[in-house]
């Protein structure tokens, strides 16, 4: 499965567990169970995963830890905030750009309309 079709399931799960649980909880309630709403639709999925970055030519151990990773191709980083702001998007950006994964989502659970708290993050111009 490709980058894109990942991001159409995530997209639906991330629905899915907004529709259900509606704001403010923690951002663990919702990455559990956004976890556990991608496995139930086929999903390969890994939570708070421990990433090493590519520095230069070489992978290292980083203390980096991804919140979910889907299918080893996409990150998603988990919020529940008032205010998204511009560095959480820099800092996926930084999460695809030190894993070379290809593709992010960002959403923030913290919302009254959850359509408008889901980003898409790519790598660079890569083709997927």
């Amino acid at each position: 499965m490709k980058e894109n079709e990942i991001s159409f399931y995530i997209r639906k799960c991330i629905f899915s567990v907004y529709n259900e649980l509606g704001p403010g909880l923690l951002e663990k309630v919702y990455e559990n169970v956004l976890v556990q709403e991608l496995q139930n639709n086929g999903l390969t999925v890994k939570s708070q995963v421990p990433m090493k970055i590519k520095y230069k030519d070489t992978f290292l151990d980083s203390g980096f830890i991804a919140d979910i990773i889907v299918e080893n191709k996409v990150i998603i980083e988990v919020k529940a905030i008032t205010e998204i702001k511009n560095i959480h998007h820099q800092q996926l950006l930084t999460y695809l750009k030190l894993t070379d994964l290809k593709l992010g989502i960002l959403v923030n659970f913290y919302t009254d309309y959850i359509a408008k708290s889901i980003f898409r993050k790519i790598n660079g111009n890569l083709d997927y």
